[in-house]
């Protein structure tokens, strides 16, 4: 008996089991007969009425009306930052450093002291060529004196010819040795002068190769440090040959052509002008070399830096639109125009110059037309569109509902758990 009580109990349930599933059946298959044989025709006028609702839904896009205005035409390349002018500092006489004037990285102007190099073998030699010069001097005074005295003489007749034409050489002799002792008295001073190592131009000093005791002379090749001009400073680049007929007739009109450079991340660095065209095209690349010079006061610009150079050749007028509203296809370049009562027609354009986020609409394109930027690949022509907001307003509509259907989620699996509990303690319950 203890036997056939568990499996009396086993054998009601699995029954209960199958009527429910009988049950649910049923009411399927009501519901559904019912909704299809409810009257004749029925079925078509359901169908339709689908197809109805679908055909009245609208395409979500986002839209912008065209305005006029100008776009700027560019030639972009990538170019790199030169000095004008980059000078070795050598010493130009030998001997020890005493001392250094200056800081690495440091800005200065020419003419600036740099270093000074031990001067008192320098000045020796400056005192000893013009005491040299004094006592050459000295003679000359002294032969010109008798020189006066023998003319007198020799118009006197009292001494011979010969010996006023000696007297005279002598003079002119001494006169020479005066010119050569002062111009070993200017070189002496010259040396001298060259033990203080003064900047030779206006620039940025790099990183210095001597310190302060070593032995310096015009030989060491590496120098004392290397002085960059960075104010003004040049940008080379180059451009396509066929961009080289534009370049030339803009700067016949214009005169110069203005240049900006940007850095990798887009931000601009500084503005200038072109400066100079190579005169030949390089044949292994089609390109030919150009240059540009900036003020950099601001010292963005740093030697040997890699910039993004942009050449401004004109600015086009006409109808501005965005660049992604601009489609391509078997027909050309059209645009989706949104018209008063909320429907798209695609309208074919002439398109101009594109810069950056922007493109021009030279025909095809009134302004104030409304065009379609965002969902086009979901539009056919006449296809009922709702024009959305801002995506800020957007993402806030976005994110409350996505809010929403995790709260909803959440409690539904909240409720099955309950529910499944509960059958849990039912079972417990009723089993022996």
């Amino acid at each position: 008996m203890s036997v056939s009580k568990p499996r009396a109990r086993l054998k009601s349930k699995r029954t209960l089991w199958w009527l429910v599933v009988l049950l649910v059946l049923g009411i399927g298959y009501w519901w559904f007969s019912g909704e299809n044989t409810t009257a004749p025709g029925s079925k078509n006028t359901n169908v339709s009425g689908r197809m109805g609702g679908m055909a009245g839904l609208k395409t979500p896009v986002r839209a912008e009306a065209a305005v006029a205005g100008s776009v700027p035409q560019r030639i972009h390349a990538i170019g790199t930052v030169q000095a004008f002018n980059t000078v070795t500092v050598r010493s130009r006489v030998e001997g020890e450093l005493v001392s250094i004037e200056f800081e690495e990285g440091q800005l200065v102007k020419a003419g600036d002291l740099l270093a000074q190099i031990d001067p008192r073998a320098y000045q020796v030699r400056l005192d000893q060529a013009s005491g040299q010069l004094k006592q050459t001097e000295a003679q000359l005074k002294t032969a010109q004196a008798d020189l006066q005295r023998y003319r007198r003489l020799g118009q006197q007749n009292s001494i011979a010819v010969q010996q006023v034409e000696a007297q005279e050489s002598m003079v002119e002799q001494l006169k020479g040795s005066v010119q050569t002792n002062k111009a070993a008295v200017d070189d002496a001073r010259l040396q001298l002068d060259y033990t203080k190592i003064t900047a030779p131009i206006t620039g940025r000093l790099g990183l210095r190769n001597l310190d302060v005791g070593n032995l310096v002379s015009a030989s060491n090749t590496e120098g004392l440090v290397v002085i960059t001009q960075t104010q003004p400073i040049a940008v080379g680049f180059s451009l396509p040959q066929h961009d080289l007929q534009s370049v030339f007739e803009r700067m016949l009109t214009e005169g110069t052509l203005s240049v900006s450079v940007s850095d990798r991340e887009g931000q601009s660095i500084a503005a200038g002008e072109l400066l100079a065209v190579d005169n030949q095209i390089d044949v292994n690349t089609g390109t030919v070399r150009m240059k540009a010079s900036f003020p950099n006061s601001n010292n963005r610009l740093f030697p040997n830096q890699f910039v993004s150079v942009s050449v401004l050749l004109g600015n086009q007028e006409g109808v501005v639109v965005p660049a992604q509203a601009v489609q391509t296809g078997s027909i050309g370049t059209y645009v989706y125009v949104v018209n008063e009562r909320q429907q798209v027609s695609i309208r074919a354009v002439e398109a101009g110059i594109t810069t950056g986020p922007s493109t021009v609409i030279v025909a095809g394109l009134a302004e104030g037309e409304l065009v379609v930027t965002d969902g086009t690949d979901r539009l056919r022509e006449g296809a009922p569109v709702e024009v959305l907001p801002d995506p800020v307003s957007d993402a806030v509509i976005s994110s409350s509902r996505d809010a929403e259907t995790i709260a909803t989620a959440s409690e539904k699996v909240r409720r099955e758990a309950r529910q499944s509990s509960e059958q849990g303690r039912r079972s417990t319950t009723t089993s022996p």
